[in-house]
């Protein structure tokens, strides 16, 4: 363990750069780093690698590497502009024990421009928060990791043992960039995940699956509508049916060990529907993609059976789609449930850290969404924490991450890195 007295020099020195961090997290805001367009992020990050010594690692993600793995989640899209960058720091003579610090750099869509106080990619600080699409989820992250470790080094210290900052693509939508890292060989004794969490550390989480529902119907003038049958109306009573199982699966949960005392763990979502030609004309056709949450006491298998099962029984009900079935395919994220285990000795040391920055003990927590610390625990055995700041309104307008926590949780984090990892002179 460190010394108090140096503790507080830590501590001090990341109150020190924190104007700079902040200025830096400002810069990487404006990027808009949306899927397929990160790779100017990308540049970003690894120039902040290289300015601090770092071996930077930039690659293309190769869909052939990473398909038959564990873990994938089928994307029908290109790979073409997929890159991952490591900032690898691997000492001389290494003593400590070794980390991934990882985050995502992706951002989901901002949605409708009006609709946000100011232009979600001009980030604005106002009363203590940074507002910005990916201000909390997540870059505020990544960059405090490099600002936790900027700090050791301002006081003349490196990690003793192997570091690998990772910034990975596709975090919102299948998980492969981090799949990727895993893929290329990066491994660590553990993996630290700042998230927007809140301060509090993430123990269970849902599963989380995406899959598109194609409905026909029989396209006629609508003078004569009732002749027809429209593909719009029939993909609603299947959407109401799948809510009907999302209130299945949630009684459930009073036999889940995790999620027995949540009042919604989970959660059913219609994120994109289209449909129809004409005003003028009974629609012949109809898509609609939903995200499903799966308890840990479920199967992603068990779940898919009971999914397909439920919009094939529905569309019998259907007079046209009874011999006109709907069809389901499955692309995007298919996550499984993660609980976090094998994790005492690395939760106690975070746990130290967390009570001398804040002064009470480190909370659990239990979540409805997913994150990339389910690659490290499930399908490579190294303890993933999600540990990072309070954000608000991710994935919603208005996005933001609050600038004290992002301090403190920098904090938490450098001296986290100095108990764990151990520090030499540099």
């Amino acid at each position: 363990m460190i010394d108090a007295a140096l503790k507080t020099r830590i501590m001090n020195e990341v109150d020190r750069r924190f104007d700079a961090q902040t200025s830096v997290l400002a810069d990487l805001v404006r990027i808009p780093s949306l899927r397929y367009r990160e790779a100017p992020a990308q540049d970003m990050m690894a120039r902040l690698f290289k300015e601090d010594g770092y071996g930077v690692d930039r690659w293309q993600i190769r869909l052939d590497d990473i398909k038959h793995l564990p873990g994938f989640s089928p994307h029908a899209q290109e790979y073409d502009d997929a890159w991952n960058v490591v900032g690898a720091w691997r000492p001389s003579s290494g003593s400590g024990r070794s980390l991934v610090l990882n985050g995502h750099i992706d951002v989901v869509p901002e949605g409708p421009h009006e609709m946000w106080s100011r232009p979600p990619f001009e980030p604005a600080v106002k009363d203590g928060w940074m507002y910005g699409r990916g201000s909390g989820d997540m870059k505020a992250g990544l960059i405090l990791n490099l600002f936790a470790l900027r700090a050791l080094r301002g006081l003349g210290y490196r990690p003793a043992a192997d570091v690998f900052q990772q910034s990975v693509v596709e975090e919102e939508c299948t998980g492969n960039g981090a799949l990727a890292c895993l893929q290329r060989g990066y491994r660590g004794d553990a993996a630290l995940i700042p998230e927007p969490s809140g301060g509090v550390l993430t123990v269970a989480q849902v599963g989380v699956m995406w899959f598109q529902v194609k409905v026909t119907g029989h396209p006629v003038h609508v003078y004569k509508a009732d002749a027809g049958s429209n593909a719009i109306e029939s993909a609603y009573r299947l959407i109401q049916a799948l809510r009907d199982l999302e209130k299945a699966w949630n009684a459930r949960k009073s036999a889940d060990a995790h999620f027995h005392d949540h009042h919604h763990p989970v959660n059913f979502n219609v994120g994109k529907i289209a449909g129809g030609d004409w005003a003028s004309s009974v629609p012949a056709w109809c898509t609609f993609d939903m995200r499903v949450g799966v308890l840990p006491s479920q199967t992603l298998k068990e779940a898919r059976q009971e999914i397909e099962h439920c919009v094939r029984e529905a569309g019998k009900r259907d007079p046209f789609l009874g011999n006109n079935p709907p069809s389901v395919t499955w692309e995007g994220f298919q996550a499984e449930p993660f609980v976090l285990k094998n994790h005492e000795a690395v939760r106690a040391t975070l746990d130290r850290a967390h009570r001398h920055v804040f002064g009470t003990a480190l909370e659990d927590m239990t979540s409805t969404g997913t994150a990339d610390n389910r690659f490290f625990g499930l399908y490579a055995g190294i303890p993933a924490l999600v540990y990072g700041p309070q954000s608000d309104d991710i994935h919603g307008f208005d996005e933001r991450v609050n600038l004290e926590s992002v301090r403190r949780i920098t904090q938490a984090t450098a001296l986290f890195i100095a108990e764990w990892c151990g520090l030499q002179e540099a």
